[in-house]
């Protein structure tokens, strides 16, 4: 079937990092595919890269728009704790121009581009999977394909259809506006410093952020809470910090899953990757990195199934993410779960990522994308500066 005209060994459904990755490896592989991706669709997105991204998917320096050397975590209070980063940097990208730098490099190893919104799976007599999708004229579209790679983002359509239960997954609506960068040292803003902001004015139950993009910058902020009224949050949030003047050059929105979905695949032709699977870090929101794992996994997952015809071979993609970054996910879901609960506990969080032992370790496991084990000391006086704060022992 895969060699008929009009046929694919696998659709990709959704073109962000996740899809756009799965296909330019599967491209690479010799596999036929199709990469289906909605026109002008951009998430929001603060837009930090660590380099074990840079390092893993082989991004070159004209894509990385700014380098960070440094976060500021601001407190209920507005108490400021600097985070500065020894001997590296956290790369920014403008996720405009850096997915669509995605999707051209997998066009140019070999995978074929749609333009269009998914509609539905269908199934020919013999089995065979038909994707259904509109196309940019309204057309409806039917490509035949062995199997469907569904990376079409948060309550995707394509796991609603084939994996429900990750259609489920809890979410946190992300919204931010991408405005011209002020000049260096304008108020408080520093070119080279992300700032996060841990007040429940900004979010009841998440963050807000201002992430310099080199000409432009990123303000945003998140909530899961319903009638939180996020545009105004960031409309408060620009006025307090000297951004109200600055050129909004475009809005967007959008929900982040906060949990890895439970099944990733329908035990038959479909595997999940990126946010529809719910590979988006819990407490950072965190989730271009863990969206290009995922979608490599899903491209080997999907490679070995072609190459075996067991459908199980599927379940690799959940299997392998999980062991590498499931102790890492039910970490950062716990801290999110206590820490933003309360601009009280958001104080004792800023006061804890003064310790120095925090920041390393941070800055470690961040950039590496590993839990840091060498230094087991560290670890144990940052367990006991942790329930100093929590019980109220050490001073916010």
């Amino acid at each position: 079937m895969a060699n008929e005209p009009g046929s694919f060994d696998v659709v990709v459904v959704g073109g962000g990092p996740s899809g756009a990755t799965a296909a330019d490896d599967l491209a690479q592989a010799g596999r036929r595919v199709l990469l289906l991706d909605k026109a002008g669709r951009i998430k929001p997105c603060g837009g930090a890269i660590p380099p074990r991204l840079v390092r893993d998917f082989d991004i070159p320096d004209r894509i990385i728009v700014a380098r960070v050397n440094a976060a500021r975590m601001i407190a209920p209070s507005a108490r400021e704790v600097d985070m500065p980063i020894e001997g590296g940097f956290v790369g920014m990208v403008d996720r405009e121009h850096f997915d669509e730098f995605l999707r051209v490099r997998a066009a140019e190893n070999g995978a074929e581009r749609a333009t269009g919104s998914f509609e539905r799976i269908e199934h020919e007599a013999d089995g065979t999977a038909v994707v259904v999708y509109a196309a940019k004229d309204g057309a409806e579209v039917r490509v035949r394909t062995r199997l469907v790679i569904g990376a079409d983002g948060a309550k995707s359509k394509v796991a609603k259809q084939e994996v429900p239960a990750a259609a489920k997954v809890p979410c946190v609506f992300a919204y931010h506006e991408i405005v011209a960068s002020p000049a260096d040292g304008t108020g408080s803003f520093d070119a080279k410093r992300c700032d996060v902001f841990y007040q429940g004015r900004h979010s009841p139950d998440f963050y807000s952020w201002i992430f310099p993009h080199g000409e432009t910058t990123s303000i945003g902020t998140g909530s899961a809470h319903k009638g939180f009224s996020l545009r105004s949050s960031v409309g408060a949030l620009r006025e307090a910090t000297g951004l109200a003047g600055q050129a909004t050059i475009r809005r967007e929105g959008a929900p982040i899953p906060m949990k890895p979905a439970k099944r990733w695949d329908n035990g038959r032709d479909v595997v999940l990757a990126g946010d529809a699977a719910g590979v988006v870090a819990p407490a950072s929101g965190e989730g271009i990195y863990y969206a290009m794992l995922g979608g490599r996994l899903a491209a080997e997952a999907a490679e070995a199934c072609l190459a075996t015809g067991d459908a199980r071979a599927l379940g690799l993609a959940r299997k392998r993410f999980m062991k590498a970054h499931g102790r890492v996910f039910w970490i950062l879901g716990i801290m999110q779960y206590f820490w933003y609960s309360s601009d009280k506990r958001r104080e004792k969080f800023v006061a804890i990522c003064e310790d120095k032992d925090v920041q390393r370790l941070t800055w470690e496991s961040y950039m590496n994308k590993e839990l840091v084990r060498r230094d087991p000391l560290a670890h144990v006086r940052i367990f006991f500066k942790d329930l100093a704060h929590l019980f109220g022992f050490a001073r916010a």
